[in-house]
């Protein structure tokens, strides 16, 4: 291990540190606990700081390889849980101010996957009030700041993990994603982020319980990561069925790819505009993708205007009579989250009625038999995160004309939610003193395609993360 800080070292080095006996996993828990003591009030970010628990997790992990036991695959490593995964000894409150009190009885499995496997708990992570915005902010624990740009929103909604994994307050961040939340923070942050196809990963609660047929098909939990190797690294230990969890499935997670090593990129999906620094990105990481022996080809992915298009259609229709209509919640949600979903619905044609409603699923079926078609042909598909520049703070409160052009600069990252597809969010550089990067996605199931594309981008671009956010 070279003379860099604890709170420097990706998720693999610390876990062969750890193992091998180079640090102790509780001296790596001290650093980051230490480390969330001196950024968090500059980013308020972590929202509960796991201190007892992380450090005796920390010391069972060092116990076991005291005793001459394996310390797992995740040994030592600092995580970071988003405030709507369970996490036992801590309240899942989906960043409501009337959920304190919910304590899960057990963990998400998949977070019980990785504690077996050595990772240490310190923290949770910030969000908007039940995930609602492409920015994070709630009633409950106030404002995660952007640690490059303050004015700037550090996006939605896993931000509060993406800043943590960000600043180095751990090496990496659980959350999940439903129309980009994990893409989109951590390009924000400079940092990397997978979204798992649907199903890979189990749910956040091991409770049985209703879900809206929208969440079942388009939300997904994943890890972020300063590291491409290190999203590899958390997502083959926590993908996997759950017996709770009628939509998982155990697929096999190959530890690379050999396959056809074709290229479609998409500067601007459907034709609908993009910023120049974006687009600069874009083809900077085809040019990488090509150095490294991709075959890159510019050619326009199936009907990402209908994709996008439908994801909004549906997704508005099935929230709006809970988050629209008094009393379906115990208490209040905050007036930015209310805002925001009544602009938003302003702007949609609603679904609503049974026939107009069943064609959207059975028109999504067909947009994803050509997806299909399509990564035959192109296994990867190369495009921006969002087709401009993370936005000031309050914009997206602007009023419907607002919410209606964020989801149209967003429309490859719900294209990605709405087909189920695989995507990683890889960095790219820094423009104007703010991260910039792209996303990769791949064919249904091929979570380790999109990863060896991510790979060979990031070879080709120096690390931007840890930030210090302090002034």
């Amino acid at each position: 291990m070279d003379n860099r800080a604890l709170t420097e070292l990706s998720a693999t080095e610390i876990a062969e540190a750890v193992r091998t006996g180079v640090v102790s996993a509780l001296a790596v828990a001290e650093a980051h606990l230490a480390r969330i003591d001196e950024v968090n009030p500059a980013v308020n970010a972590a929202t509960v700081v796991l201190t007892d628990q992380a450090r005796a997790a920390a010391a069972a992990v060092d116990a076991r390889i005291a005793a001459g036991q394996d310390g797992g695959p995740l040994a030592g490593v600092p995580i970071s849980v988003k405030e709507n995964i369970d996490l036992t000894g801590s309240a899942t409150t989906s960043g409501l101010p009337f959920a304190t009190d919910h304590i899960p009885a057990e963990n998400a499995s998949f977070v019980t996957k990785l504690l077996a496997a050595g990772a240490i708990p310190v923290a949770r992570g910030n969000m908007p009030d039940v995930g609602l915005r492409w920015d994070t902010d709630n009633d409950l624990y106030g404002r995660t700041w952007n640690p490059w740009d303050r004015s700037r929103v550090p996006g939605g909604s896993s931000g509060g993990d993406a800043v943590i994994v960000a600043t180095g307050m751990a090496a990496a961040g659980l959350g999940n994603d439903y129309g980009g939340s994990l893409r989109l923070p951590a390009h924000a942050a400079g940092i990397a982020a997978l979204r798992p196809s649907a199903g890979r990963v189990p749910a956040p609660t091991r409770q049985i319980m209703p879900i809206e047929l929208s969440l079942q098909a388009f939300a997904v939990n994943g890890p972020l990561a300063r590291t491409v190797a290190d999203l590899d690294l958390l997502f083959g230990v926590m993908h996997g069925a759950d017996d709770n969890d009628p939509l998982s499935v155990t697929v096999p997670h190959p530890s690379g790819y050999d396959g056809p090593r074709r290229v479609a990129v998409t500067v601007d999906p459907a034709g609908w505009g993009v910023e120049p620094q974006v687009a600069a990105a874009v083809r900077a990481a085809a040019r990488a993708l090509t150095e490294a022996g991709w075959e890159v080809e510019e050619v326009e992915p199936p009907q990402v205007d209908r994709c996008a298009t439908l994801w909004r259609q549906i997704s508005a229709s099935e929230m709006a009579p809970a988050l629209l209509t008094p009393g379906v919640f115990p208490g209040p949600l905050s007036a930015g989250t209310v805002k925001y979903f009544t602009d938003n619905v302003a702007g949609v044609d609603l679904l609503d009625t049974a026939a107009t409603y069943s064609a959207a699923w059975a028109e999504r079926h067909a947009l994803a038999a050509r997806w299909r078609r399509f990564n035959t042909r192109y296994p990867v598909v190369l495009g921006p995160v969002t087709t401009a520049a993370m936005p000031a703070i309050g914009w997206d409160l602007s009023g419907p004309e607002a919410t209606t052009e964020q989801w149209q600069q967003h429309r490859l990252l719900v294209t990605a939610n709405f087909l189920g597809l695989p995507a990683v969010a890889v960095p790219t550089g820094v423009t104007d003193g703010r991260p910039q990067g792209v996303q990769v996605i791949s064919r249904l199931h091929g979570e380790h395609i999109a990863l060896a594309a991510a790979r060979a981008i990031e070879a080709a671009h120096p690390a931007m993360t840890p930030i210090d956010p302090r002034p």
